[in-house]
């Protein structure tokens, strides 16, 4: 029984090598080692705390008033905000990017990105990478986002990513047929959904380990963010990426230290 699981998997691991190799095309990545600084920005709620909210609800709330503040400096300071997926091509195979990077992500996919997140990137003409939990969006689950809004801020330009499917802590009891079901299901509904496969990955609660990130590579995914501050980024950790965490209490001279100075 073993052995004819074992090589069901092998098979499945092979069926899905060959397609990604015909999807993907032929890979661009060079044996060039690189090193970049960009401050990938990560962000939870972006409202204002209920008066019951417990402190870790206090600790991930950025206030919109707070929001538009750090929007407007990063447009005054010749920020361009691009994808994840620019960073990867970047690390991968040299292609430029802005003088005055920065990305902007925001993890969980509650609705008050909708709410107050997307129509503040949109007025400041900037994008930003929403990691969503895919079975909190098929149950309805109050407090996050819709299928019809996460369409809707695709259209405009935003990027929907995989965050998995129920949010696990990936590192600690979860085997291969495990990963395979939070991964690449999670990316399978966010393109059945959207209709853009997911390349960037978002580790639940910053958790991974080896065997995680082999299974993100095999599901086709060329980056992955982690909970690690910084801000630099080397071409042989693109599933590795390191984010400035921005806090309820980060005032605006904390942000632009982070992102302008830090460094980490």
């Amino acid at each position: 029984m073993n052995r004819a699981l074992s090589l069901r998997r092998l098979l499945a691991l092979v069926l899905l090598m060959i397609w990604l190799a015909a999807a993907l095309g032929p890979a661009r990545a060079d044996e060039t080692r690189r090193r970049l600084r960009v401050p990938i920005l990560m962000y939870h709620y972006i409202s204002t705390p209920p008066d019951d909210a417990d402190r870790y609800r206090r600790d991930l709330s950025v206030s919109p008033e707070q929001f538009e503040a750090q929007l407007r400096w990063l447009r005054d300071n010749g920020y361009t905000a691009i994808s994840l997926e620019d960073v990867a091509r970047a690390l991968s195979a040299g292609t430029p990017l802005p003088e005055r990077p920065v990305v902007l992500t925001f993890d969980d996919g509650y609705d008050d990105a909708y709410r107050n997140a997307f129509p503040l990137l949109q007025k400041h003409a900037m994008t930003g990478t929403f990691f969503v939990v895919t079975e909190w969006i098929d149950e309805g689950r109050a407090g996050y986002l819709t299928w019809d809004q996460a369409r809707e801020m695709a259209a405009a330009g935003m990027s929907i990513q995989s965050h998995s499917r129920t949010h696990p802590d990936l590192s600690r009891g979860c085997d291969y047929d495990c990963l395979v079901y939070q991964m690449l299901g999670s990316v399978q509904t966010i393109e059945a959904e959207i209709g853009i496969r997911p390349r960037v990955f978002c580790y639940p609660a910053g958790r991974y380990n080896r065997e995680v990130m082999t299974v993100l590579e095999h599901v086709g995914i060329i980056a992955a963010v982690t909970t690690q501050g910084g801000t630099l980024h080397v071409s042989e950790r693109p599933l590795q990426l390191h984010r400035v965490r921005v806090r309820g209490t980060t005032d605006l001279g904390d942000f632009a230290w982070m992102v302008r100075d830090w460094r980490g």
